[in-house]
């Protein structure tokens, strides 16, 4: 299966690059620890408002999934005439003139060292895109340390030609490093005042009347001495922000106004299971970010819930994975944030535990606060507990099947295909 595997990986791969050498698509490219596939969307949002655009689908970002994005073709998973059928599409690309996008928008993920490397000795970005790293970076475990983690993501950077715009979040110190990596034009963007594209007067958005609840964000754009507002509906939390300002900072690369940026992301939804808000049973809310978990974006996330009106706020925290040395001392700092943001704290997993000891530790009511072996487990125990009023957030790795949760106690059920994460027959049979 193996062999197999890397076989079409190996045919795909150089279909993938005869096909971006005979249409030649200007190509942005998003890589980073937190925020990748958000800020991919925020990219294609901008960008297809003024060009024939294309972005990668899901979370294609590995030596397979970026060959499937620029063919353009679906995951097969384990189905053979599948795999047949993409490498005939990629074929056909190939061989035929086809209609095929001005702008394609990859997302470049880093399990491994060498991972980013290898993708750009054949994907070569006009734009690369770094979004925050942090600290203890996601998949840190397979590297040396989070320096390794850093160096490898830097190598999108350093693939840029002198005329290719790089745009790195200017918050993260990391990141911001990466500018002395290139001779390209370098955007820098976040709340800090030296960013070349600066938030400001971040706000939540509360819809009010009878059904009371945070409806999206708003925040100033500002660049060059331009200050544009922009509306974000139904999604939550400074860390979109980041995602819209690198849109706006690929936007203006690409020869848009900030107007027509910040007009653009309007229309931006988030991708499930990336802070969605749904409605739960009992007239409670669900702030559904169960896509995955680092520590950095789940601090993110328990800033949005501290930031949410609830009479009560639930955290739902799964293990934090693939951390290697650094598990134990992430999840205990978990703990410190945690008990500033919610009134309640169940744990999911035996690392997520750490969280739940390291409250118990410093105080934290025990009868608000349980430890569940699975998300099984904690979904039929939050559903016994939720109020009127209450909101939960669930929150945890892609492994921790954190959005099992979500569908114990959302309203509708019904609708789980179409809000949340992992719904394909593939994910349903593990």
């Amino acid at each position: 299966m193996k062999i197999l595997k890397q076989i079409i990986v190996a045919i795909l791969t150089l279909e993938a690059k005869l096909i971006l050498k005979k249409y030649q698509p200007r190509l942005v490219a998003v890589t980073g620890s937190v925020g990748k596939t958000s800020t991919k969307e925020a990219i294609f949002c901008v960008l297809s408002r003024k060009f024939n655009a294309r972005r990668s689908e899901k979370s294609f970002n590995s030596e397979l999934g970026v060959p499937l994005a620029v063919i353009g073709a679906p995951n097969a998973w384990y189905s053979l005439l599948g795999w047949l059928a993409n490498i005939f599409a990629g074929l056909k690309l190939v061989v035929l003139r086809q209609p095929y996008p001005d702008i394609l928008i990859l997302e470049l993920g880093a399990d491994r060292q060498g991972d980013i490397a290898r993708l750009t000795s054949w994907v070569k970005p006009d734009v690369a895109v770094v979004t925050p790293i942090g600290e203890v970076p996601v998949h840190v475990e397979f590297f040396a340390g989070p320096e390794d983690v850093a160096r490898e993501k830097a190598k999108l950077v350093e693939a840029l030609t002198a005329k290719g715009t790089a745009v790195l979040n200017g918050d993260d110190l990391t990141v911001l490093e990466m500018k002395d990596k290139t001779s390209a034009k370098v955007i820098t963007i976040g709340f800090g005042e030296d960013s070349a594209m600066r938030a400001s007067e971040y706000k939540l958005v509360v819809r009010t009347g009878g059904d009371a609840h945070p409806d999206g964000i708003t925040f100033k754009a500002d660049h060059e001495g331009s200050s544009v507002p922009v509306r974000l509906h139904d999604v939550f939390g400074k860390q979109i922000v980041y995602a819209a300002l690198s849109a706006m900072g690929v936007g203006v690369a690409m020869g848009m106004n900030l107007v027509e940026t910040a007009e653009a992301l309007s229309t931006y939804a988030a991708p499930a299971g990336r802070l969605k808000l749904i409605k739960g049973e009992k007239e409670t809310w669900i702030l559904d970010d169960t896509y995955n978990a680092s520590p950095l974006a789940a601090h993110a996330a328990l800033d949005v819930l501290k930031d949410f009106p609830a009479k009560r706020k639930i955290a739902v925290l799964g293990d934090m994975l693939e951390l290697g040395k650094f598990t134990i001392e992430t999840h205990r700092a978990m703990a410190d944030h945690a008990k500033e943001c919610a009134d309640i704290v169940f744990t999911v997993g035996p690392r997520a535990k750490f969280i739940a000891d390291e409250l118990a530790a410093h105080g934290f009511d025990a009868e608000k606060l349980q430890r569940l072996s699975n998300a099984e487990e904690a979904g039929h125990a939050l559903e016994k507990i939720i109020q009127p009023g209450d909101l939960i957030l669930v929150k945890g790795s892609q492994s921790m099947r954190m959005e099992k949760i979500v569908e114990e106690i959302m309203a509708d059920p019904a609708e789980k295909e179409k809000l949340l994460v992992r719904q394909e027959s593939e994910w349903q049979g593990k």
